[in-house]
């Protein structure tokens, strides 16, 4: 397996790819080299077929404390072409987060800041523990939330999303759920155990189906109501010709569990 700098990728025999924010004396905070790495991190994971379901999570006290403030400052001073081929990393991982063909289950292990709240935006499920902070922090600094904008309104909503926007106003574990920014609130001593549970869900679930399903809420949250129709009906006459649809149905049929049902064991 490939040896990381600032992340920590493993793989379980289950299907689960476990990739881990690590840079805990900066409360993982984002930098070009954990871009990179978290570029080619996703790169082995796709690669994978094996590799089913993604958790992602920060080493330590903290999930992600938005981006490296040493970094940023040295933005300052650079011409404008550099700042936005600079700018580039952060808004191409969070595009890929979005759309990587697995489901996604951030393990909110602590506060999260900034560019950390885009990377909580982008998962499909997440999990938070209850004395995590939320907040964009960004206009507080004389900043911009730029590139995790489009995937924070998404999140929150217009309303919403001005509310904690505008004024940097921290959230807490409670109002980033009652918001819709995490799933689920729990305490740290159950954190393991609500992923866990998110995992049995998850390699319960048909490879195939996740990813095709995942594709299109992405296309009918963007389209009309002209294009959504020949789009799902698409889809669904496509999906009745894979070895899953033909899998499922005849596991129903014959009361037992599909093929790519998995037993996910707890670590620990």
């Amino acid at each position: 397996m490939k040896t990381f700098e600032t992340i920590k990728l493993d793989f379980d025999e289950a299907g689960v790819a476990r990739l881990t924010l690590a840079r805990p004396d900066v409360h993982n905070a984002l930098n070009p080299t954990m871009f990179a790495e978290l570029s080619a991190a996703l790169d082995l994971v796709e690669a994978d077929p094996a590799a089913r379901v993604l958790v992602l999570s920060g080493e330590g006290e903290s999930f992600c404390a938005g981006g490296d403030f040493r970094w940023q400052q040295s933005q300052r001073d650079q011409p404008r072409s550099e700042r936005i081929r600079n700018g580039r990393p952060l808004a191409d991982i969070l595009a890929r987060i979005d759309s990587f063909p697995r489901l996604v289950i951030g393990r909110i292990n602590g506060p999260a800041y900034g560019g950390g709240v885009g990377m909580i935006s982008v998962c499909d499920v997440a999990v938070a523990v209850d004395s995590a902070r939320f907040a964009l922090t960004e206009v507080r600094l004389g900043l911009v939330p730029a590139t995790i904008s489009p995937y924070v309104a998404a999140k929150l909503g217009a309303s919403q999303v001005r509310r904690v926007m505008l004024n940097a106003r921290p959230m807490s574990a409670a109002e980033a759920q009652r918001l819709g920014l995490v799933h689920e609130v729990v305490s740290a001593a159950r954190l393991d155990a609500a992923i866990d549970a998110e995992l049995d869900l998850a390699l319960s679930c048909a490879p195939g189906a996740v990813a095709m399903t995942k594709r299109l809420t992405h296309y009918v949250l963007r389209h009309d109501e002209a294009d959504n129709l020949i789009y799902t009906v698409d889809r669904l006459a496509d999906f009745w010709e894979t070895a899953e649809a033909k899998e499922g149905m005849q596991s129903f049929f014959e009361k037992r569990k599909p093929s790519w049902h998995r037993r996910h064991e707890p670590r620990g």
